[in-house]
């Protein structure tokens, strides 16, 4: 269904397209991250566990730019897998501001023995397109997320 708002075609053009856009990755959204409720996990927190488990140890900053979080959402994220034990915070013995995550070992396990269900939801997912399609959705989804 597209937008019911009366405006100019340019309008009318881009507010289907958005709809559109929003609905498909609400809906995949939804079916790629079905299986972390198995594990109580949030697609925020699984989002810090994959970053750190690909990029290592990183500040919360520059995690919450990864996962595009704010300061103060990423802080709770944070807290809340610090408390299951699946990260530990890390102050620099050089530079005392500077706190650095990690996973822990049992954090590790979880991403490791989660993230291939993941990616098989993912391929899962976008099968529907032919992997032409597939280069071409990347291609404009780059397009659309530059400012």
């Amino acid at each position: 269904m597209g937008s019911r708002y009366k405006g100019t075609e340019a309008e009318t053009l881009a507010l289907n397209a958005y709809i559109k856009l929003q609905r498909a990755a609400d809906s995949v959204s939804g079916r790629t991250h079905r299986h972390l409720a198995q594990v109580n996990l949030s697609t925020s927190q699984f989002g810090v566990l994959e970053c750190l488990f690909h990029l290592g140890p990183l500040c919360q900053r520059d995690i919450g730019r990864k996962i595009l979080k704010s300061s103060g959402n990423i802080s709770t994220v944070i807290d809340n897998l610090e408390k299951r034990g699946y990260v530990i915070r890390q102050r620099s013995s050089e530079d005392r501001r500077y706190i650095s995550v990690d996973l822990t070992t049992s954090g590790r396990a979880l991403i490791a023995e989660r993230f291939p269900h993941h990616v098989r939801e993912i391929v899962a997912n976008t099968k529907k397109l032919t992997p032409r399609e597939q280069e071409q959705l990347s291609r404009l989804c780059k397009k659309l997320g530059i400012p």
